[in-house]
């Protein structure tokens, strides 16, 4: 199995860890809540010894590194506690990369804010595509009428 890249961790100036989320967000690892336990499923022995399973939370709420607008983007699309969990692996590292490449890809995808649509005329083509498709349908259902009685 091919070694996964490192989460995206990186640090900051001193010794102080962080998140990258995107660009324009970095949340110190301080601020993430890590907590492991035992893993669920098959395993054996290994698993009824070991905790494996990480789970990575991260308190909307109480962040200071997020500005008021990611804040308020994040609790409407994602709520006031994003959590990931990863129990994939056997090992407990590499199970807490996966919660924190998770909790970044979440972070991420509730902070993406949706490009505006550019409203558009209907080209030709397709309005002459869909008249045409219009006059088949009519022409079918006309078929399917029964004859008119002659009189």
């Amino acid at each position: 199995m091919p070694a996964a890249p490192t989460p995206p961790t990186e640090p900051d100036g001193g010794a102080e860890k962080r998140l990258r989320v995107n660009r324009e967000l970095t949340i110190p690892l301080a601020e993430i809540v890590i907590r492991v336990s035992r893993s669920s499923g098959p395993g054996g022995q290994h698993a009824n010894v070991t905790a494996s399973r990480v789970e990575a939370s991260f308190d909307v709420l109480a962040s200071p590194s997020l500005s008021e607008s990611q804040r308020a983007r994040l609790i409407a699309r994602a709520g006031e506690r994003v959590a990931a969990v990863a129990q994939d692996e056997r090992s407990q590292a590499r199970n807490r990369e996966l919660a924190l490449r998770r909790l970044a890809e979440r972070l991420a995808r509730a902070l993406l804010v949706p490009r505006r649509r550019t409203p558009t005329r209907p080209t030709a083509a397709s309005r002459t595509r869909r008249l045409d498709a219009k006059r088949r349908a009519s022409a079918r259902k006309l078929g399917r009428r029964p004859p008119a009685a002659d009189e």
